[in-house]
This record gives structure tokens, sequence and C-alpha cells, in this order.
């Protein structure tokens, strides 16, 4: 029997959509999309680079919280509300991702408020920062 454990923030907007932050099914872990909202200020800047940066603390946290960290994610999917701003973001998501290389996807949808520039999820696997990587390029 898998063992699941679910964790909140404490969030109005978890108690509102009736979500998890973080959802562990044994050794998986699944983070909740993640917005640069400022967990104690509730404060969201204005740049879409410090949004970015924000964002990184709160999944890195949240990871901490189920025994993991940023080095155990094996997929991330990142929303920018602007187009134009996808460069600059994925420079600031290269930085967090070096030498990880999770699998990526990178949409520009709206998303669910103007103020929020940029918001990402994650997928990690518990102890994978661990595992042996055999790394392969492919001509596709």
């Amino acid at each position: 029997m898998s063992k699941v454990v679910k964790i909140k923030t404490g969030s109005k907007f978890e108690e509102i959509g009736s979500y998890s932050r973080v959802v562990c099914v044994d050794d998986w872990i699944f983070v909740s999309n993640t917005a640069g909202r400022h967990p104690l200020t509730n404060r969201i800047p204005e740049d879409v680079i410090e949004q970015t940066q924000q964002v990184f603390a709160n999944i890195e946290a949240a990871l901490a919280a189920a025994d993991a960290s940023l080095a155990d994610v094996v997929a991330s999917r990142v929303f920018i509300q602007n187009p134009n701003d996808t460069h600059a973001v994925m420079v600031k998501v290269g930085e967090k991702f070096r030498g990880i290389d999770p699998a990526s996807t990178v949409i520009c949808p709206p998303l669910g408020s103007t103020v929020y520039k940029v918001e990402i999820e994650v997928t990690a696997y518990r102890g994978v920062s661990r595992a042996d990587v055999e790394r392969r390029t492919v001509t596709l």
C-alpha cells in the first residue's frame, strides 16, 4: 500500500481551491503550480525576475517540507504570462536547474491574475539527487 502525505502551507488559496501545496506518493513529490507571493508578507514583486526568484524560494521550501530538494526535480512546467518575458525567466530557470536538467515544458497562457508574471510547477522523486545519472545527447 502506498504512503500518501499531503502538505498545506495555510494559504487561503489552498483552502479556497481545496488543494495541497505538495502531495507525496511514496517517493514521488508533486508541487502545485507556485506563484511568486512571499509567504509571510504576501507581497508579489513587480519585477518578473524577482517573482521568479520568489517562486523558486517557495518551491524549495515546499520540497524541503517533503524531505527533498531542487536536485530531486525530474520535471518542471513553467508558465509565463507575457511571452516577451520568456528569455529572461528561462535564464533564471536555467541558473536554478543547471546540472539538474529536468524535463521541462514552457508555455505562455493567461494566469489567474495579471499580477502573476510567472508560475512554476514541479515533479520530484525523493533521492534522485543521489542517483547515478547517464547523460546522452542525440540528434532529433
